[in-house]
């Protein structure tokens, strides 16, 4: 062969070898990301496939339940009666609106030992979202001019 064929044909090879290199990296990237959504029902009936998978579950955090120790915290999913320890070991302290009652999303993975391991925590305020009060509205308060206004005319009338 000659020296120029040599050349093309090792420029190829490693061409062939970034590609697969970066096609590896993208493949184990999307499999890290990936995650299942399940009730803990399902959860409990997955078998041996639950401890294999990055999972997120869902439910209200058991009131009392909550430890805290450092950014670890331990607490009690629970979701149709059906509850589910959890074990939160992110780098951040849970969100401020992570408290009893509150609806959480935990994102990891189940382990042999019954505990679901989360990595990621979300939470929202029950309240926040509760259904609104009859006879409550979400008009803004009146401004002291608009107080006046609407009792000037109305003695005037």
């Amino acid at each position: 062969m000659s020296g120029e064929t040599t050349k093309y044909l090792k420029f190829g090879c490693v061409t062939v070898l970034i590609l697969l290199a970066i096609g590896y990296l993208a493949y184990t990237g999307v499999q890290d990301s990936k995650s299942y959504y399940v009730t803990i029902k399902e959860l409990r009936g997955m078998g041996d496939s639950a401890y294999t998978k990055r999972l997120r579950v869902a439910g209200s955090v058991q009131p009392g339940s909550i430890k805290r120790t450092g950014t670890k915290v331990d607490f009690v999913l629970v979701e149709n009666g059906q509850l589910l320890n959890v074990a939160y070991t992110g780098t951040e302290a849970p969100p401020d609106t992570f408290k009893d009652d509150s609806q959480a999303l935990a994102d990891g993975s189940f382990g042999h030992d019954g505990v679901f391991h989360a990595k990621q925590l979300q939470a929202k305020c029950a309240s926040k979202y509760a259904p609104q009060q009859p006879g409550t509205t979400n008009e803004p308060a009146k401004s002291m001019t608009e107080v006046r206004d609407a009792t000037s005319s109305a003695t005037a009338n």
